[in-house]
């Protein structure tokens, strides 16, 4: 949503002057009436954060209007908060009380009640709400509501119970005719929130219970729908924009069935491997979704479709503009923003393009978020970062990769490269999950689903053969280098002062122990003259594995790393090094390729720990929403214990093995760091 002051000048429709639809290649265009191209605002007012929001100010200051950016206190140094012209705080971290509270964000200006705008906003005079009418937004923001205006509208449905009866026993009757495995969906939801796929009766109630919980959190209620759950089902939606005299286009279809959490990960326009007539009729069932509800500026409608036969269902309409917009922009060489600030004419889709979404998450771990600072980061050109730290209020997403090219395999190779091109140190990411989905023999063939991850785990999370010998060289050479220097006296050239291994009448070394992928290496560094250097690596057992003779090494310190070049085994390698003190980990860029290092601690450094009761420690950071245990308690492998809540979504801790609660750390409410205890127990 985003809302904006007017020109005199605007036009008696407001956000479009009147458009006729003619026919083009495979869709619907829009063409103007006029040649007026200027556009219809002054400054606009962004009612988002992150990335659209940025994406917005982007395109707005390219045609000279202003922006204005609200934020909360976790996003005072936010990337949105920086661009805007201008920017106000509007209330503390969570959602509920700063970005969803409406008048807060509208008291920004001065405000007066105006027809035709969505209901309960009110808008300041001089002021227009860009964006579709209330009533479309209402319609379509109820999935049970916007099934039954599809079904007249002659857009075909998933099979289930879209109505208000919310007992839980009727529900659960409900399911039973439908058939398991089956889907609860929150009413008014979206991005996988308030979404749970039960597979056999008895575990109807307790996910409908989470979905609620959660659903109520997202969104303010916890009503819910149940529809049949299509076990080889793939994600496609399309495209629409529309005017306010009943016109209306598609600009194509994008897949996104890859995801995680019922989460898109990685999006594509067009979608690959379809039927002629089911492109087309995508198209069709779109637009008719759109006027069905007299939609107005950008809009999306998903669909749900059956991999098999290709039968696709409405699932629910965004009506607003998607992170997932720019891969739409690329094959059809528009600006979605602009379309809604100026007019625009015809439409045509050329060449492919991807959108992969970077997350702080570990795809090891279930793809649980992850928080903190970005330590050290290096993108390829043109990428959209979110430059603020990952906090456990809102989306894990901090960057988006898209990439266009003249076909489907010719965009796929620059994807590839693109992720390679990536660094980042401090954080969790899907970066390296990314480009091994990137190599899947399935994907490349575009034998997408939204299973894909499920069917595919042994060739997405391979056990690791380990690092490369010459990266853990690597890591041991920048390791006692950049050592050396920061002990060496600054400013003083005596002999004295030097810590570069040189020894009388001995060949000086260093060692150093690293461990990656739970493998111990040790390595020993020996100089062998000026600036040259011998490098063994022995694994845990004490056998050498490698030794790289006369390694002559050009290190470039930066902050928290340097640039290492040299020469190992006649291949000349070239890397960024960074050192992350919060874990005592160095990483290696070389090529692409990444390898990560810890630096084992002491072991008296641990031995006082090694006392006391088990533990169960929370997994990334978070807060607590349910506590299920007592002290005292007996719990029997896999019982629910405590019910965490991060990145708005939430995570059932179960107990790793039976045993008796002997005490539970923290009550609803709290906020928790990763790594700390949750409940303590004791072994049957």
């Amino acid at each position: 949503m985003f809302r904006a002051y007017t020109r005199v000048a605007a036009t008696p429709n407001g956000l479009l002057s009147r458009f006729r639809a003619t026919s083009v290649t495979g869709a619907r265009a829009l063409t103007t009436e006029t040649q007026q191209r200027k556009p219809l605002f002054d400054k606009i007012l962004i009612a988002n954060r992150g990335e659209i929001a940025c994406r917005i100010m982007k395109t707005a200051r390219k045609l000279g209007i202003k922006t204005v950016a609200v934020y909360s206190e976790a996003d005072a140094k936010a990337m949105h908060a920086q661009m805007a012209d201008e920017a106000y705080l509007i209330g503390p971290a969570p959602v509920s009380e700063s970005y969803l509270k409406t008048d807060t964000i509208l008291d920004c200006g001065p405000a007066v009640w105006r027809p035709g705008n969505p209901p309960g906003l009110r808008i300041p005079e001089g002021v227009s709400f860009i964006g579709p009418p209330g009533s479309a937004m209402r319609a379509m923001g109820s999935k049970s509501e916007s099934k039954r205006i599809m079904q007249a509208a002659g857009v075909p449905v998933v099979p289930g119970y879209h109505g208000d009866n919310q007992d839980v026993q009727f529900l659960k009757e409900q399911a039973d005719k439908i058939g398991y495995p089956v889907l609860i969906k929150a009413v008014l939801g979206g991005g996988g929130k308030g979404m749970r796929i039960v597979n056999k009766p008895e575990e109807f109630e307790m996910m409908l219970d989470s979905s609620k919980r959660e659903a109520i959190k997202s969104f303010g209620d916890d009503k819910v729908l149940v529809e049949k759950y299509l076990t080889t089902p793939r994600h496609v939606e399309v495209q629409v924009f529309a005017d306010k005299l009943g016109n209306a286009v598609h600009l194509f279809e994008r897949d996104c069935s890859v995801q995680r959490r019922h989460q898109k990960i990685i999006e594509e326009a067009p979608a690959p491997d379809l039927l002629p007539e089911i492109r087309q009729m995508l198209g069709e069932k779109a637009v008719a979704a759109a006027k069905a509800v007299d939609y107005v500026g950008a809009g999306t409608v998903e669909f749900i479709m059956d991999n098999d036969t290709q039968q696709f269902y409405f699932m629910e309409m965004n009506t607003r503009l998607q992170v997932e917009h720019p891969v739409t922009e690329m094959v059809t060489d528009t600006d979605l923003v602009q379309w809604q600030l100026e007019l625009q004419d015809e439409i045509k889709c050329t060449g492919h393009a991807f959108e992969a979404r970077i997350y702080a998450e570990n795809p090891d771990n279930g793809f649980l978020p992850d928080t903190g600072r970005l330590l050290h980061l290096s993108t390829p050109q043109l990428v959209w970062v979110l430059a603020m730290p990952i906090s456990v209020y809102y989306d894990p997403m901090i960057a988006k990769l898209v990439v266009r090219g003249e076909d489907r395999q010719a965009a796929l190779r620059v994807l590839r490269k693109a992720l390679g091109e990536y660094e980042v140190v401090g954080l969790h990411t899907n970066i390296e999950f990314l480009k091994r989905l990137c190599e899947s023999p399935d994907f490349v063939d575009g034998k997408v689903e939204t299973g894909f991850i499920n069917k595919h785990l042994d060739e997405l999370f391979p056990k690791s053969a380990g690092p490369s010998t010459q990266a853990i060289a690597q890591a041991a050479l920048a390791s006692i280098i950049d050592t050396n220097l920061q002990f060496s006296s600054a400013g003083d050239s005596s002999p004295w002062a030097a810590a570069d291994l040189f020894r009388v009448n001995l060949q000086g070394s260093q060692s150093v122990r690293l461990v990656a992928n739970e493998q111990e290496f040790d390595i020993t560094v020996t100089v062998t003259g000026a600036n040259a250097y011998a490098v063994q690596v022995k694994n845990a057992s004490g056998e050498t594995i490698a030794t790289f003779a006369d390694a002559q090494p050009a290190w470039v310190p930066q902050p928290s790393g340097g640039q290492l070049q040299v020469v190992l085994d006649s291949r000349r390698c070239s890397s960024n090094v960074v050192f992350n003190s919060k874990d005592s980990s160095v990483t290696v860029f070389d090529y692409g390729k990444t390898a990560t290092f810890t630096v084992p601690r002491p072991q008296f450094l641990d031995s006082a720990a090694e006392a006391g009761p088990g533990s169960v420690t929370a997994p990334m950071s978070c807060k607590i929403v349910q506590v299920l245990v007592e002290p005292g308690a007996e719990v029997a492998q896999d019982t629910p214990l405590v019910v965490l809540e991060a990145m708005k979504m939430e995570h059932v801790i179960k107990a790793p093995k039976a045993g008796k609660v002997v005490d539970v750390y923290y009550k609803v409410g709290d906020l928790v760091d990763e790594g700390k205890n949750l409940v303590a127990f004791e072994d049957s």
